[in-house]
């Protein structure tokens, strides 16, 4: 009888906290109504941001004390006009606009005039504030970043504006929200929670003490300190290899999808928009529009993987039982289809089977397993659609479901998308209208991400998990679910072997003999991406995309990457370099061929890039 009554107490309990807790939440409008009487004035207190560690426990982002000039309107008193903009060094049309600006947001509410003041301006005026009624100096935390890499994983915090204020009401006039990268991914946890200082005002618009006590006070709450699955220093060696390039590098684990590096080249130190400069400098790093510093190509720069994907139009034949890794196609320097046209190819052995045509990266040889894959069915619509089902179980040709904000879905193309452009059925089309399919051009393009997706996901012969940045939060026992679901491919995992095999004998015996690392087992494939734009309406050709995809080791692999370079000439001369010197770089923590490393460092591109159409960062389809 006694359990039962304890149990009946603590339920009861329980109950009456739910109920009230439910009607402060829901019903009760106390803090609306504190907010809207003209007695109280609201003042907030910011926590500080949470920090930001790299996958090894290393600082990537901390905080740093800053100190805002806000004003409410209503409270402000006549002043000395002039003195105060020499102050604040604005001059008076500036200010003007400023506090009209604040009258317009709300005349009780505060709002920022002048933010993010350093130390020696805060302590200078500090000491003169009080002689102006309505304005008086907040204090609040900026970030402190520790290093000068990595600004498009971080991102960056800048004041919210009218939209952002409209849509969520937590967010005052004057606040900071991540606007990129993890900041933006993960404002709710590293924000924190305001706390909130009520004060009772007399007749006299003077300040007596907390309203009730501080009763309706709370304090605030830290953000959330975050993890991420980057490599600090292998982030930093990357962007050192991408100094005068253009281009992206995506590192996957392949065991577990994460993160391990991600760069865009040119890149920018994150530093930069931090403080009274960062609207300057945003302005100036936006405006570039010939080298797109902000603009991702790791993420968002959609471009034909080349060679690269053969790997895949091998898998999906040998899925197709259209050919088998031992059956050798002939090459006579390219395949030539349709009347006398050819897609050429460089001099090889002849004929190959599977791993020497992708060590030797072979046109005829691909072109041959997708045509085939193609017409295996009545109809080229049947057999292209199955061809897009096969690598859409690849995660390719949609967003891949990472946690980050920006990003594109590349372009895998289908029957609806050929008959459309064929105007079927009054012109009928064939495989061979869609050959170039094969070997990594035509209509398809992807993001370096995906390049280093598909590729781990061939390092484990078929699986993979969706690629993540986080994988710790503060008092967070585990990642979203969401991460550690299993996906497999349409490929049965048998048919990876001769495919590994290959991407192996790249290193040992084909294209990429030359970049091959010492007692590192890497597989890996060159490719060489057409590259054309539109100028004056015509098609021009432009200097060819470098690329290069590998992981390592062969058996149980532990880094999967993709290296694309803008107009780098072909796969091993740039991207192959890049790659192979990372993979090194993260294995063995140290640089064995430095002979390499030199080529690479000491090596640019701008003289390419500064010639007239040089190319763009993004995919354009003709």
């Amino acid at each position: 009888m006694r359990k039962l009554l304890l149990l009946s107490l603590v339920l009861i309990t329980g109950v009456v906290f739910a109920g009230r807790l439910f009607y402060l939440q829901i019903y009760d409008t106390s803090f609306k109504q504190l907010s809207d009487n003209n007695a109280i004035k609201v003042i907030y207190d910011y926590p500080q941001r949470g920090y930001v560690f790299d996958r090894n426990g290393d600082l990537l982002v901390s905080n740093q004390p800053s100190y805002d000039v806000m004003v409410i309107p209503r409270e402000v008193q006549p002043f000395d006009t002039l003195e105060f903009c020499n102050l604040l060094k604005l001059n008076k049309e500036s200010l003007e606009t400023i506090l009209e600006k604040a009258r317009v947001y709300s005349p009780r509410l505060p709002s920022p005039v002048i933010p993010q003041l350093t130390k020696a301006e805060y302590a200078y005026l500090s000491e003169k504030m009080h002689k102006y009624e309505g304005f008086y100096i907040q204090k609040r935390s900026l970030r402190d970043y520790q290093v000068s890499h990595s600004a498009n994983v971080l991102g960056y915090i800048a004041e919210v504006n009218d939209r952002i204020i409209d849509k969520n009401p937590y967010y005052q006039m004057g606040d900071l929200i991540g606007m990129n990268g993890i900041e933006r991914q993960y404002e709710d946890v590293l924000r924190g929670v305001k706390g909130v200082k009520y004060i009772q005002k007399d007749r006299f618009n003077r300040d007596i003490g907390p309203y009730k006590d501080g009763i309706f006070d709370t304090l605030p709450e830290r953000g959330k300190d975050i993890t991420l699955t980057i490599d600090a220093q292998l982030q930093k060696y990357a962007e050192e290899l991408m100094v005068n390039k253009r281009g992206g590098i995506v590192a996957i684990e392949p065991a577990t999808g994460e993160i391990l590096s991600l760069v865009t080249a040119p890149y920018y130190d994150p530093a930069l928009l931090v403080g009274r400069e960062r609207s300057k400098n945003f302005t100036k790093l936006y405006y570039d529009t010939i080298a797109k510093p902000l603009f991702d190509r790791g993420l968002s720069g959609e471009y034909p993987p080349g060679s690269p994907f053969k790997t895949l139009t091998a898998l999906i034949g040998l899925e197709e039982g259209v050919i088998d890794a031992e059956e050798r196609i002939s090459c006579h320097g390219g395949y030539v289809y349709g009347r006398g046209r050819k897609l050429g190819c460089h001099h090889h052995s002849s004929p190959l089977a599977m791993v020497g045509g992708i060590a030797n990266s072979c046109n005829a040889y691909f072109c041959t397993v997708y045509r085939r894959a193609v017409e295996k069915y009545p109809t080229p619509q049947e057999g292209i659609d199955r061809w897009n089902n096969h690598l859409s179980s690849f995660g390719l040709g949609d967003f891949l479901g990472y946690d980050l904000p920006s990003g594109r879905p590349g372009f895998i193309p289908d029957a609806k998308y050929y008959n459309k452009i064929h105007d079927y059925p009054e012109r009928r089309w064939y495989a061979t209208a869609t050959i170039s399919n094969a070997i990594g051009q035509g209509e398809i393009s992807l993001t370096p991400m995906q390049m280093a997706h598909f590729t781990a996901t061939i390092a484990n012969r078929g699986w993979y998990y969706k690629p993540h940045i986080i994988k710790n939060v503060e008092k967070v026992d585990t990642i979203p679910n969401v991460y550690k679901e299993k996906h497999h491919t349409t490929i049965d995992p048998q048919y990876f072997t001769p495919v590994v095999d290959g991407m192996h004998d790249v290193y040992n015996n084909g294209t990429a003999t030359r970049l091959r690392i010492p007692d590192i087992e890497i597989c890996g494939k060159t490719g060489t991406a057409e590259n054309y734009t539109k100028i004056d309406g015509k098609r021009v050709q432009l200097t060819d995309h470098s690329i290069f995809i590998a992981f390592a080791p062969k058996d149980n692999p532990k880094i999967a990457i993709a290296v694309f370079v803008e107009n780098g000439y072909w796969g091993s001369r740039w991207a192959g370099r890049i790659a192979s010197l990372m993979i090194e770089k993260y294995i063995k923590g140290e640089i064995t061929r430095t002979d390499m490393e030199k080529f690479v460092l000491e090596g640019s591109l701008e003289e390419e890039y500064a010639k007239p159409h040089s190319g763009e960062p993004f995919r354009i389809n003709i």
